[in-house]
């Protein structure tokens, strides 16, 4: 009986790290997440959404094929390819397609209100793909959040329901079921390693793709397109999947996923100085009330 007690304290305490460092990561990986949809807006002006969806999967699979090579990490279970191909198509590949043919319609902050239901969507995936199974409490917060997501973009009357918000939504539904599948392989491969093998298996597709769309004329696209194209190739599509995808292993998906509630309001903060956009008290308050809902969520079971 004497070593009991502290022996559950100590795996208590272990796991209490754990879930603090997978949050951390988690936020981590959304502070670079947030800054996708100014940046792609910034560089959709003058390069074609495709060639911005294949030439980002393109370059960051060359990061990632040299990020292997120096670090000699080990190939991937033969059982594992597949769910590294599903997760890359749908995060590489599926994800940045629809949000990005979205974008040449819809200002970047109403993008980014959209995508503000991930955390709910990705959810939702866990429950489906890993048999996560939040409490009710858990799910109350999520679905609170979710809501003063779409709270925050129907007092500013910018969720009119047409075809860019389709796409925008379908983008959610990609993006959400490759991080559930990407955080159940982090949990056996490390968090860059699963988007680094994920990059690379696409890698002899999303190459000649990428040079064939590839503009004509290079230098007559805007360095400011150019530096739009470049955040999303470094830091969206791969430095911000490192803190990410560990963050999903280490903290849980479906708890780590409700950080991403925040993603919303790191873009709004980015696209003030990089497009001009307007950040008033209204968007504040909303992005302080989300702070307390993933707070309160954070406390919440998830089996």
């Amino acid at each position: 009986m004497s070593t009991a007690t502290p022996t559950r304290t100590h795996d208590d305490a272990d796991a209490g790290r754990r879930e603090a460092i997978g949050l951390f990561l988690g936020f981590l990986g959304v502070v670079m997440f947030g800054g996708t949809l100014p940046f792609t807006k910034l560089a959709v002006g003058e390069l074609s959404p495709w060639f911005i969806t294949i030439g980002r999967a393109a370059a960051a699979g060359l990061l990632a094929l040299a990020t292997i090579a120096l670090t000699r990490a080990p190939r991937p279970k033969r059982v594992d390819i597949l769910p590294l191909v599903v997760s890359g198509a749908f995060l590489i590949i599926g994800f940045p397609a629809l949000m990005t043919t979205a974008l040449k319609q819809v200002p970047a902050i109403h993008g980014a209100i959209v995508i503000g239901v991930l955390p709910l969507a990705t959810v939702v995936a866990a429950a489906i793909l890993l048999g996560e199974r939040p409490s009710r409490a858990f799910w109350g917060y999520a679905i609170l959040g979710a809501l003063s997501v779409v709270a925050y973009a129907l007092t500013r009357g910018g969720l009119a329901v047409h075809v860019h918000d389709l796409l925008l939504l379908g983008s959610v539904a990609c993006a959400a079921s490759g991080y559930a599948i990407a955080g159940r392989l982090s949990r056996q491969m490390r968090g860059w390693a699963v988007i680094s093998w994920s990059l690379v298996l696409l890698l002899p597709v999303n190459l000649p793709l990428a040079v064939w769309l590839a503009p004509a004329d290079p230098g007559a696209v805007s360095a400011s397109a150019w530096t739009g194209f470049a955040y999303v190739s470094v830091f969206s599509m791969f430095l911000g999947f490192f803190a990410w995808n560990a963050g999903l292993a280490m903290g849980g998906v479906a708890r780590v996923s409700q950080t991403q509630l925040l993603q919303t309001f790191v873009s709004l903060a980015i696209a003030v100085p990089l497009l001009g956009e307007r950040l008033d008290a209204h968007a504040l308050f909303f992005a302080s009330a989300v702070v307390v809902i993933v707070f309160l969520g954070r406390r919440a079971r998830v089996g």
